[in-house]
């Protein structure tokens, strides 16, 4: 059985670089670090560090294992903390910045009963497209699609299932029939937007052993993700959209899917702040409730991808607008 006090010792040892800082700041000796770093090893039937009498690193196992061996003591100290708090832990400004089609269609009902729940909590939210620097801009939290590549960031999954997918109206079909292949879409009218200036025209899509790119045309381009679904709900044309954004005009009819059989790339969603420290229990509570929404609205997806895709990178993605 592995002991929390072993996952807590890997983790500064991890940090540190060293058995015996590890052991300096946890008052113990060094042979009782590696001890139990020993135990954990052997627990886990795998080698944690490649030790020689000058360094210590991580194996590729030990990378692979330390943010789980993180989060769990993350979770534990937040578990303890939420145990303990008073009514007033759930109190103070909360700024977060969210994509627009996202806050605006979404996701307020969640952010309008959390406020109600807990009238301490003052929310200052940024609708927007644009990517925030959760080091630099005045946020605590953003919301983000996409794979995370800046390993500083601190992220809680929101709906890791989450895809896009090819829409239009009826109206629009009607006038100019549905595309039967991936290629058909080059002929078609499609809805792009924009992110600090650069429009959005390449369209990937998961295939077995690779991922497909078409460079799409469209005369309507907007920097707002929001406005590129109304557009589409119009008939104005074809969009490429996260479903999260999509389903409910899909479900109501607003809305076809196309290409059914073709899954389209992936497009996770995650809560990230810049130090774990901002996983306050009113973060907590939030994340806890809207990663219920979106993973309820993730499993309406009527898409099924296959094996071969999983393994894909969604990495080059646009991390904002959807």
């Amino acid at each position: 059985m592995i002991r929390l006090e072993d996952v807590t010792l890997f983790v500064r040892a991890a940090a540190l670089g060293s058995f015996s800082r590890a052991a300096r700041e946890a008052d113990i000796l060094p042979g009782q670090v590696s001890a139990a770093v020993g135990r954990l090893e052997r627990d886990l039937n795998r080698r944690l560090f490649a030790r020689s009498t000058r360094s210590l690193r991580l194996t590729a196992e030990g990378e692979t294992w330390l943010p789980y061996a993180q989060e769990m003591l993350a979770l534990l100290q937040a578990g303890t903390a939420q145990l303990q708090a008073t009514g007033d832990a759930m109190q103070g400004e909360l700024k977060m910045a969210i994509p627009s089609d996202l806050g605006r269609n979404v996701i307020l009902p969640v952010l309008t009963d959390f406020c109600e729940q807990y009238p301490k909590i003052s929310l200052r939210i940024a609708l927007s497209d644009r990517l925030s620097d959760v080091f630099r801009d005045p946020v605590d939290i953003a919301i983000r699609y996409g794979a995370l590549e800046n390993s500083r960031f601190v992220a809680l999954p929101l709906a890791e299932e989450n895809r896009r997918v090819l829409v239009a109206a009826p109206a629009y079909l009607q006038r100019h029939g549905k595309p039967a292949q991936l290629d058909d879409l080059l002929h078609h009218a499609c809805l792009l937007y924009s992110l600090n200036d650069q429009v959005y025209d390449k369209w990937a899509f998961p295939q077995a052993g690779g991922v497909r790119q078409l460079t799409v045309n469209s005369r309507m381009v907007c920097d707002d993700a929001d406005l590129v679904r109304r557009w589409a709900v119009a008939g104005m044309g074809i969009a490429y959209k996260s479903w999260i954004d999509v389903s409910a005009d899909v479900h109501a009819g607003r809305l076809e899917i196309l290409l059914p059989s073709q899954p389209g790339e992936a497009a996770p969603l995650h809560l990230v702040c810049p130090h774990r420290e901002q996983f306050s229990p009113a973060v907590r509570e939030l994340h806890q409730r809207l990663r219920q929404q979106l993973t309820a609205i993730t499993a309406s997806l009527p898409l099924t991808p296959p094996d071969a895709e999983a393994s894909l990178s969604t990495a080059g993605r646009v991390p904002g607008a959807e």
